[in-house]
């Protein structure tokens, strides 16, 4: 079922106005990707990237082309965890935030037991 556009804004804006529940988001996108749920993990890393540090500047930072970093984050994307792994890092630092304060451990991602 497609996410509406209103959704999204109402995400957007929540993430830009609430310091936790960015950080949770940011956790919650990279939680996912350790569990191996690569799509869910993309499309929060996206909706993340929108509201704070936007495409434009993380290409700038990471001198990788906006558009590559689009694709990569898009529902197609295959992100090298290279890549993928540096832009984690880059978001941490750039907001201050941390998606593994505290560690994950096999009981707290939600997948790692399949």
């Amino acid at each position: 079922m497609p996410v509406t556009r209103e959704f999204k804004d109402t995400v957007q804006a929540r993430i830009k106005q609430d310091r936790k529940y960015r950080k949770e988001l940011l956790r919650e996108g990279v939680a996912s990707l350790l569990a191996g749920d690569l799509d869910t993990g993309k499309a929060i890393l996206r909706d993340y990237i929108n509201a704070t540090i936007g495409f434009e500047e993380l290409s700038r930072v990471t001198k990788r082309p906006t558009k590559s970093l689009m694709r990569m984050f898009g529902p197609a994307g295959n992100p090298q965890a290279r890549n993928l792994f540096e832009v984690i890092g880059h978001l941490q630092r750039s907001t201050g935030l941390s998606a593994i304060h505290g560690g994950f451990t096999a009981t707290s991602c939600p997948r790692a037991h399949k």
